[in-house]
């Protein structure tokens, strides 16, 4: 059986909800646990019941239906990182890793039955239509969104490029629902943005970890260095804020770009012989350049990984609000052509060995941001913690999310302000300060 690891927070509407895989292997020196004669009086069980509905239902039900509706009920009953993915699904799903597919432009999760939307992609129809983070999706084309599992939901919304679809939106900080009608079109995610700031500053936004990323932020680092100059750039930021995560060998490869050596993650799963460390290869792509990393309470997973590395690494200021706090390791099983598992197998671990599970990575600067009186109370995320049925560590004491609110115009960012500020303070500094205060 193959089994393809992944990280992820959410899921992105574009054809589907997506998973973002990472790597393919083949799963070996698995041991087989015999079922007890328990389990098997439960699966008995099971028979049973399956066979009255399939009977006696007073209309004649989808039987295949019945049974990956069973199977997803197991998976979500596990944590809410697991489900399964039938056989469209799952191709959405490689369409999607690859940062281009086609659909809305929104990052959504499922909560109390309904769809959230986790924030809007620039330059798509959701973003250009006004959609907000938080904003609840009820009805697609006049059907309820209700009792409707998430990946049904996002089917609703798949269709032919340029075709309409109607949401109906509920926004707290208004009364009556909002109605949006938007035309679908083909998603080209853009998984780095980078400027100069105030011309000495390099500037780097990752918004996924995509198959993209990596090489978007090696051409992004390329660029500045040779628009500025590499003797006049003082830094880097890198702002990882609502990033929901993704790939996780793209997240190693965007925490070695900044590393020379050491471990970056480790992942460990129910057995010990399956823990997996991933390390940086020499060469540091900045030349040892201050770097800040910016996150907030939308920066999850992948995003985790990489400001653990740097910040256990000493090779970055975290700066920011706590992260969301996603520490699991899913995997994409693939079930022949019936669709694919989505199952949680490991945790993973900053280089220090911590776990950020439902805790999230506390910034080494904490700096809040002003929220608008409209949004104040509404811009906070639940976090890991917030989730139902999420994983629990023994000993470990939880906290719950933080502010997901981003300026739109960077002149109100006091967090970039800061992080810029940090940087320029390092240089002027530089000569008078001891080594080990500045990240390297």
């Amino acid at each position: 059986m193959r089994k393809i690891s992944l990280v992820l927070a959410g899921a992105f509407l574009g054809v589907g909800s997506s998973l973002l895989a990472t790597q393919t292997h083949l799963l070996s020196g698995t041991s087989a646990v015999a079922a007890s004669a328990e389990t098997y009086r439960q699966l008995s069980l099971f028979g049973d019941v399956f066979e009255k509905v399939r009977t006696d239902y007073v209309e004649k039900p989808d039987e295949a239906k019945l049974i990956e509706a069973a199977v997803n009920g197991m998976l979500t009953s596990l944590d809410p990182h697991s489900s399964y993915m039938d056989s469209k699904s799952f191709r959405d799903m490689q369409v999607q890793t690859k940062g281009e597919f086609g659909g809305l432009g929104i990052e959504v999760t499922m909560e109390d039955g309904l769809i959230k939307v986790v924030s809007p992609i620039d330059d798509t129809p959701a973003s250009k239509a006004g959609i907000l983070t938080n904003d609840i999706i009820t009805q697609i084309d006049e059907d309820q969104v209700q009792g409707l599992t998430l990946n049904q939901a996002v089917d609703k919304m798949r269709g032919p490029v340029n075709s309409p679809v109607k949401l109906k939106i509920s926004r707290k900080e208004s009364k009556d629902p909002i109605d949006v009608v938007l035309n679908r079109d083909v998603i080209k995610i853009k998984p780095v943005r980078s400027r100069a700031e105030g011309g000495d500053v390099g500037y780097i936004r990752l918004t996924q970890f995509t198959e993209q990323t990596y090489d978007g932020l090696r051409n992004a680092i390329d660029k500045l260095s040779t628009e500025v100059g590499q003797d006049k750039l003082k830094g880097y930021v890198l702002d990882l804020r609502n990033n929901p995560g993704g790939l996780l060998d793209q997240a190693v490869s965007v925490s070695d770009a900044f590393l020379d050596r050491g471990e970056i993650v480790s992942t460990r799963g129910r057995n010990p012989d399956e823990t997996q460390r991933f390390s940086a290869k020499s060469g540091d792509l900045t030349k040892g350049k201050p770097i800040v990393v910016l996150v907030n309470g939308g920066s999850a997973s992948a995003s985790e990984i990489v400001a653990g590395a740097l910040q256990d690494h000493k090779r970055a200021t975290v700066l920011g609000t706590r992260s969301f706090g996603k520490g699991s390791v899913q995997s994409i099983i693939p079930l022949g052509g019936s669709g694919a598992l989505r199952l949680t197998t490991a945790r993973y671990y900053t280089p220090s060995g911590r776990s950020i599970q439902a805790k999230g990575i506390e910034p080494d600067q904490e700096v809040l941001q002003e929220i608008p009186d409209e949004l104040k109370g509404k811009d906070e995320t639940k976090g890991e913690a917030g989730l139902k049925g999420h994983l629990k560590q023994k000993d470990v004491e939880e906290r719950g999310g933080s502010s997901a609110y981003v300026p739109p115009d960077p002149a109100k960012d006091k967090q970039l302000i800061a992080a810029v500020d940090f940087i320029r303070g390092i240089q002027k500094g530089a000569a008078n300060t001891p080594k080990a205060a500045v990240p390297n």
